[in-house]
């Protein structure tokens, strides 16, 4: 039976990745604290008078700006301090709904955004769910089996980090998960349905590591899978409890 292997949450989308050892999922939710905030660009059409939800377009993004896939987070849920780390930026601690500490960051995060491409100018944060890059509140789920298998196609190891992924499971088949499309699937004490296949973009060829593009996960994936999707996104129907070696099984 599946087990949950890894968990993560990524406070502010594609800045940085948090491990977790358990998280509290409720119905209709992303994961708590994940992708809470973006980061806005001179071209956003985010309205931070009237906020809500909009495309990842609006952001700065790994798909466009590879160098931020090098950045690691840790967020204190208690304090509100968000601390971040960049082999080549070093470390920032920041409250992130502090305006003169968001710009602090901005200006922290500058020098991995080349001059040619959009710049980041703010943080975006819209109420009561996190900026996924679904346009409605998700989780996504991923199968190590299914990033083994991308692996052996490139003939190299990857990070699973490449990813961003937020529930991990170990012990179902390749591509597994895909069969999971419009099913109920319970992990822990939570139950999610599952929707549809995640469709990857240039973000996955970037090492999470040097923030640099080291791997065409893409070609892989179509090359191998004729398609270019590797996990799914999943709603939080009913919450709960997930864990570290938590089971999962289709309900």
């Amino acid at each position: 039976m599946p087990r949950v292997a890894a968990l993560w949450r990524h406070p502010i989308k594609s800045h940085g990745r948090e491990a977790l050892d358990q998280v509290t999922l409720t119905e209709g939710q992303t994961m708590p604290w994940d992708r809470v905030w973006a980061v806005m660009h001179e071209q956003s059409k985010f309205d931070a008078e009237t906020p809500a939800w909009v495309s990842c377009r609006n952001f700065m993004i790994g798909a466009s700006t590879p160098g931020l896939a090098g950045i690691w987070a840790q967020f204190d849920a208690v304090t509100g301090i968000m601390h971040l780390r960049h082999d080549a930026l070093g470390q920032i601690s920041f409250d992130p709904d502090n305006s003169d500490d968001a710009a602090r960051f901005v200006a922290w995060v500058r020098p991995v955004c080349p001059p040619e491409k959009l710049q980041p100018t703010r943080l975006a944060k819209a109420p009561d769910r996190g900026m996924t890059d679904s346009n409605y509140p998700t989780v996504s789920i991923m199968t190590q089996a299914s990033h083994n298998a991308v692996s052996q196609k490139l003939g190299r190891p990857l990070e699973i980090e490449r990813w961003r992924g937020n529930i991990w499971l170990d012990g179902a088949g390749p591509w597994e998960e895909l069969e999971w499309l419009g099913k109920d699937v319970q992990i822990g004490a939570a139950i999610l349905h599952v929707v549809e296949p995640i469709e990857r973009c240039k973000h996955t060829m970037a090492n999470p590591r040097t923030g640099t593009r080291d791997a065409d996960t893409l070609a892989a994936l179509r090359d191998g899978w004729n398609h270019q999707d590797f996990g799914v996104y999943a709603k939080v129907i009913k919450g709960g409890k997930v864990a570290l070696n938590d089971t999962a099984k289709v309900v």
